[in-house]
């Protein structure tokens, strides 16, 4: 196949950003917005680990419910199975496989002051909670307390959290804050300051997921409190200020019936000040329900870029939870006027964009992020930044790999902020050094980080204890390519083909006799005994979280590569057809617990192999690809609280869903390549914003379409036959109408021929 450049895919607008606005007509129930088929319940139960609380798009602030406050499926820090509520704290993780934050939390209770969670209700201020009583909604969260007969309401802005809480008559209503709370993480130290009758403020440090962090607060309440007190543990102690590490304070009423206590929360990594100015710049007043409608009008917003045509409100529900999803993180990082707490721990000014943090790049690069670049346009540049701020700030000679709450965890493998600062040039994101950032991605993989000096030298990574050989060869090559398709479009050759070259190191660990990508000794042998069924729940010494069918797909840049090494199209489409059909399970399945959604050997509740049922388009069997992608949609997501089949990894189990949902995928995210699928609703427009793009609209509609018709029968561009199985972003980026004749049977002509399937790139 004729190798294609990228210029002739990806199309370059306006070097600032752009704006894409998905559009679908909702025919069902057109009374409805966007906004109004979300449901944050969706992901709570199972292992979705996503929060239902209150957030704005990418908000600082996620103001939610703790039902639990450590466990691998209370990372969010609630889960639906749970019956009582903990309190209500100020910022939360969603859809990680590791836990933090849960600072500030705040419990309001009726009675004896208690100060101490207890183990059950009774015990402590802990209290029991229906689901029957909760509403959950875009920036807009409520609880009925039965033991204290309180509702709590909650909403939020970008850097503040905003509660309602509705009290019975009594002289014992208490506003409960437990600074030694947190999900997953240690109290360092933990500060309370008392600052008049209607003013608290402080800190939380904290030792958890990527070491300490500091977030600072200020809290103030609607009306004066009639008493109030600082304590540590269960005791309190004298005056208006305490430190230590089981730092505790109340704030105490004598309220009427029906009465609102409002409490208003700024944080901020940086200082007390700084939480205080981000609280008066985004919540000045006390009118409570005038922010929950900002905060849905700022959901509202981003929503509206799709609208779903589909008979199935099950569907709509399901798509616009998961666009949400895809929306919440990363998230804002830098107070309002610019400063943040970087991985240095040091205070830095932003100038000119907003930093972020919650890239969770191993994740989202594959999908979430390609996303974000068509949905949040003016974001894309931020997040680039954010990036390059972090390889100066951190003084390590890296790129960012997963950092969270302003810190690198080291999380997961490879560099996966390559791809994403790759793709964001390609497509024409460049308010930034693009010179630097071939610089920043070079340095980091010349870094003797995790191998990488095995990886270089030898072009390949010897297997040994927890090493992941394995999944960090295949993974260095694909940022290896992104590297040389960077230095390609600045003018760089000789880099270019020095890293095309390497991203050729896949190669090194594909053993022909078997079929599969394995580990090797330091003497260039194959590690043995080989099971390719078996997980690495050990010592994760070849795989990361994976066995070796589902990394063994993972050649992004050269698909065709791989299939040739597979021995040709049939074969490689029958090593796909078995992964899938084959009746052998994982043996060890329990061991690796983010390994679920499975078919076969497939998984998809974890993201190696989000990309693998798309592959079948480029052997020539593109129908394959139609039934399978609808087989993963329709039995592994729905719209039930249990409806994400693992975590969401910071919305990329989301963004896979919105994807194939509206049709096309990006199997090789910085390609400029989207490879087509069978849409499951019937018909998206993509509004293009004139002063970013040329065309006005990018239109796709799937005629014909149903649960018995998900086979692409024809296909027009522009009213012109089109046979390809795939579409570039420069077709998007230059306007028009793509239409999908569906079907019940495949036809096995479209897309089939080899100049059909999707290009090389180089």
């Amino acid at each position: 196949m004729k190798n294609k450049n990228l210029k002739q895919l990806i199309a370059s607008p306006l070097q600032t950003s752009c704006a894409v606005f998905f559009l679908l007509s909702a025919a069902v129930c057109s009374a409805k917005s966007p906004v109004d088929y979300v449901n944050p319940m969706i992901g709570t139960d199972a292992h979705g680990h996503v929060y239902p609380g209150a957030t704005v798009p990418f908000g600082m602030v996620q103001l939610s419910p703790d039902t639990r406050d450590n466990g691998w499926d209370g990372t969010s820090g609630y889960h639906y199975s749970d019956t009582s509520i903990l309190g209500f704290s100020y910022n939360h993780l969603t859809g990680t496989g590791c836990g933090d934050l849960g600072n500030v939390m705040l419990m309001p209770t009726v009675g004896a002051l208690k100060l101490v969670p207890g183990s059950k209700p009774g015990d402590g201020y802990r209290a029991r909670f229906s689901h029957a009583d909760e509403i959950s909604r875009p920036g807009y969260y409520s609880v009925y307390l039965p033991d204290y007969q309180v509702k709590v309401e909650l909403t939020a802005t970008a850097r503040a959290g905003f509660s309602r809480y509705t009290f019975p008559a009594t002289t014992e209503a208490h506003v409960v804050m437990d600074l030694q709370h947190g999900i997953a993480n240690n109290v360092v130290e933990a500060h309370l300051k008392i600052e008049n009758d209607h003013t608290a403020s402080g800190y939380r440090k904290s030792n958890g997921w990527g070491g300490d962090k500091v977030y600072y607060f200020v809290v103030e309440f609607s009306r004066p409190f009639d008493s109030a007190g600082v304590a540590q543990g269960d005791k309190d102690v004298p005056g208006n200020q305490t430190t230590g590490k089981e730092t505790k304070g109340h704030f105490d009423f004598k309220t009427k019936a029906g009465e609102h206590i409002l409490v208003r929360v700024g944080l901020s990594t940086v200082s007390v000040e700084g939480a205080r100015n981000n609280l008066h710049t985004e919540i000045p007043g006390w009118n409570f329900d005038a922010v929950a409608a900002a905060a849905r009008k700022q959901w509202q917003k981003v929503l509206s870029c799709i609208t779903v045509k589909t008979p199935d409100k099950n569907l709509a529900q399901t798509f616009y939870t998961a666009l949400y999803h895809t929306m919440v993180a990363p998230t804002l990082l830098s107070d309002v006027d610019g400063q943040f707490r970087g991985p240095d721990e040091k205070v830095h000014a932003a100038k000119g964009y907003d930093y972020y943090t919650e890239l969770s790049l191993w994740d989202t690069f594959r999908a979430e992020n390609p996303l974000l670049t068509l949905i949040q346009p003016g974001r894309v540049n931020d997040f680039v930044n954010t990036m390059l701020a972090h390889f100066t700030i951190f003084g390590q000679n890296t790129l960012p790999v997963w950092p969270e709450g302003g810190k690198e965890t080291w999380c997961m493998i490879g560099n996966h902020a390559i791809p994403v600062i790759t793709d964001a040039y390609l497509k024409g994101f460049r308010n930034w050094n693009a010179d630097e950032a071939l610089a920043d991605m070079i340095a980091s993989t010349d870094k003797n980080r995790e191998q990488l000096d095995a990886y270089r030298k030898r072009g390949y990574i010897p297997t040994g204890k927890r090493v992941q050989s394995v999944s960090k060869v295949l993974e260095y090559a694909y940022d290896d390519a992104c590297i040389a398709r960077l230095a390609k479009a600045l003018g760089k050759d000789d880099l270019a083909e020095k890293y095309f070259q390497r991203s050729q190191n896949w190669t090194n660990v594909f053993d022909p006799s078997t079929g599969f990508m394995r580990g090797r000794n330091a003497d260039g042998s194959w590690v043995t005994p080989f099971g390719e069924k078996e997980q690495n729940s050990i010592n994760f010494d070849e795989y990361t979280e994976a066995n070796a069918w589902q990394y063994n797909f993972f050649v992004l840049q050269n698909v065709p590569g791989l299939i040739a090494k597979l021995g040709g199209d049939e074969k490689f489409v029958a090593r796909l057809d078995e992964m899938f059909d084959t009746k052998e399970t994982i043996p060890n399945l329990a061991s690796i617990p983010d390994v679920t959604g499975v078919i076969g050997m497939y998984s998809q509740g974890n993201e190696p192999d989000h990309h693998v049922a798309y592959l079948y388009n480029y052997a020539g069997q593109p129908w394959k690809t139609q039934a399978r992608v609808r087989q993963v949609a329709n039995t592994l997501y729905n719209n039930t609280p249990a409806g994400i089949c693992g975590n969401d990894d910071c919305g990329q189990m989301s963004a896979w869903y919105v994807f194939t949902a509206l049709g096309f995928y990006p199997v090789d995210p910085a390609s400029g390549v989207y490879v087509l699928g069978s849409p499951l609703v019937n018909q998206a427009t993509l509004k293009l914003d004139p002063q970013f793009y040329k065309g006005r609209s990018f239109t796709v509609i799937a005629k014909n379409n149903s649960a018995n018709h998900p086979y692409i029968q024809s296909a027009t561009l522009n009213g012109k036959p089109m046979t390809r199985n795939w579409i570039s972003q420069a077709e998007i980026a230059a306007g028009g109408k793509l239409v999908l004749n569906m079907g019940p049977t495949p036809n096995q002509a479209f897309g089939s021929a080899p100049a059909d399937r999707p290009p090389e790139i180089q």
